[in-house]
């Protein structure tokens, strides 16, 4: 069973859980930037919840089914619709053969997670099917590029019948549905190097997410940050770490980020924050709320336990 690419949009992908203990050779984990969209789109379909999926950004993906498949969606709200048929996030569906699925455009959210029977086939690099473009890894083809016209995504499993689970929409998407979203951060090695001032400003300012952000990165905008280290010996870089960059403007590092770093760093957001953050568009506003770790594990616990 099969899809087939008709048109791709500008950045689909082949994504899963990432890559796990690899960061030494210099490899980032990639994966679902909305590892929680993902989960939950497998879990309609019975799958592993870091199964293969698509991760659809924006939009403008338009696919064709080879033959009956069931797939599923969650994640944002990119107008899908099923041969005009409009389709929520949250819910399995069949495609007939011959049936088209089309991602137009962001309505809440930025990025849609498709699922297919037992995940999408492929040939795992480095324990992983998530491109990675950058390093050139993952994917369809196992060098790390985006879907394009012509593609054919297949399933590990055989065609099911759709069962009946379907999810509220709350949950099918952590897209903002007010501002500010609060972002939850645990504090990190070097945040006593900032001035008081900076301390009180990262927490309690309002800050808007920059032009500048992809899946290596997203760029934050608000009041100056200062401190006394200016740069520091490059160290490992966690999922959702916050550097401030000496121009005071904190970089928030994702699922592609470089594996070490130089620059100071209020800590790192939580999983969960981070998923959060992955459906944010340029221009929402967010804040930092700080929490303990223990408070983040159980926060994470939490959600893996709802896919049992």
């Amino acid at each position: 069973m099969s899809l087939k690419v008709e048109r791709a949009g500008p950045m689909a992908l082949v994504v899963d859980g990432g890559r796990g203990g690899v960061r030494h050779l210099g490899v980032t984990q990639g994966g679902a930037m909305d590892w929680v969209a993902l989960g939950w789109a497998n879990w309609l379909l019975g799958n592993a919840p870091e199964a293969a999926g698509l991760e659809v950004m924006v939009g403008g993906l338009e696919l064709v089914a080879e033959a009956d498949i069931c797939v599923a969606l969650a994640g944002a709200d990119l107008a899908a619709r099923r041969d005009g048929e409009a389709i929520a996030p949250g819910q399995a569906l069949t495609l007939k053969q011959g049936q088209r699925l089309v991602f137009e455009r962001p309505s809440k959210g930025l990025r849609a997670y498709l699922a297919l029977p037992g995940g999408v086939a492929g040939e795992a690099v480095m324990g992983s099917l998530s491109s990675t473009v950058r390093e050139g890894l993952g994917g369809l083809d196992g060098l790390g590029r985006p879907l394009v016209a012509g593609d054919r995504v297949e399933a590990k499993a055989p065609h099911q019948r759709v069962n009946a689970r379907a999810l509220a929409p709350s949950v099918a998407t952590l897209a903002a549905s007010s501002e500010p979203l609060e972002l939850a951060l645990v504090a990190g090695a070097q945040l006593a190097s900032f001035d008081g001032h900076s301390l009180y400003r990262a927490f309690n300012q309002h800050w808007t997410i920059d032009q500048r952000a992809d899946r290596m990165g997203i760029r934050l905008t608000g009041a100056r940050l200062e401190g006394r280290m200016k740069g520091m010996v490059s160290e490992g870089i966690p999922l959702g770490a916050v550097q401030v960059p000496p121009d005071g403007q904190p970089i928030i590092l994702m699922n592609d980020r470089q594996t070490i770093g130089g620059y100071p760093r209020l800590g790192a957001l939580t999983p969960l924050a981070c998923a959060r953050l992955a459906q944010c568009l340029p221009g929402t506003r967010v804040r930092f709320k700080a929490v303990s770790p223990e408070c983040a594990r159980r926060e994470h616990l939490n959600q893996l336990a709802c896919w049992e």
